[in-house]
C-alpha cells in the first residue's frame, strides 16, 4: 500500500495554513457496491451449487426503499416461466415518501434480467438434476439493485447438523488458539 502525502495551503481569517492529508493511491476509485441483505437461510436450508448474478426489473418506489434497506428475500425463490426468470416472494415495503397512488405492490412477483445463455443453463439444471433456484444475496452495485441467485440443493436434517458441528468445532478451535497467543 502507497501512501501519498500531499499539503494543501489553506486562507484561514487571512493567516497562511498548510494541512497534511494522507490518502491511498484509489482513494478517489470506489466499488460501488453496498451490500443489501444476505439471505443467510439458505445458505442454511440449502447446499449452493453455483451463483449468478441478474438485474431485478424494478419500479421508482422500489429502488428507493431498497436503498433504504427495506427488502426481505427470505422467503423468495426464482422460477423459469418461458424463457424468462421470475422471482417471487420477495417483499420490499412501501416506499414512506411516496403517496398510496404512487406506491408498488409489497409482493408482486419480478422479472429477474439474464442472458439467454444463462436462462438455458438454469432450466436445464432445474428440469434434469432436482435443483431449485433461491436469492443469496442482494446488492446496489454502481446505483444499480443485483440480486445474486443460488441454484441449490435441499439440505437433509443429517447435512445442517453436521455444519452445525463443523462450525462450532472451528470455533473452539478459534477459542484455543488465542487462549494460546
Amino acid at each position: 500500500m502507497v501512501f501519498i502525502v500531499r499539503t494543501e495551503t489553506m486562507y484561514h481569517h487571512g493567516m497562511m495554513s498548510t494541512k497534511n492529508k494522507t490518502n491511498t493511491e484509489n482513494a478517489g476509485k470506489r466499488s460501488g457496491q453496498k451490500v443489501i441483505m444476505v439471505n443467510r437461510k439458505a445458505f442454511h436450508d440449502f447446499h449452493i451449487e453455483e451463483q449468478l448474478e441478474a438485474g431485478i426489473q424494478l419500479n421508482g418506489t422500489e429502488i428507493k426503499s431498497i436503498r433504504e434497506g427495506k427488502v426481505n428475500i427470505r422467503d423468495a425463490y426464482a422460477r423459469v416461466d418461458n424463457g424468462e426468470v421470475w422471482l417471487v416472494g420477495m417483499h420490499i415495503s412501501p416506499y414512506g415518501q411516496a403517496s398510496e397512488y404512487f406506491n408498488h405492490d409489497p409482493l408482486r412477483v419480478r422479472k429477474l434480467l439474464l442472458r439467454r445463455e444463462q436462462i438455458d443453463h438454469l432450466s436445464r439444471q432445474i428440469d434434469t438434476k432436482g435443483f431449485t433456484l433461491v436469492p443469496v444475496r442482494m446488492v446496489l452495485r454502481n446505483g444499480r439493485a443485483k440480486i445474486d441467485i443460488g441454484l441449490a440443493r435441499g439440505k437433509q436434517l443429517y447435512d445442517k447438523r453436521q455444519d452445525l458441528a463443523a462450525r462450532e468445532a472451528n470455533r473452539d478451535i478459534e477459542r484455543a488458539l488465542r487462549r494460546r497467543d
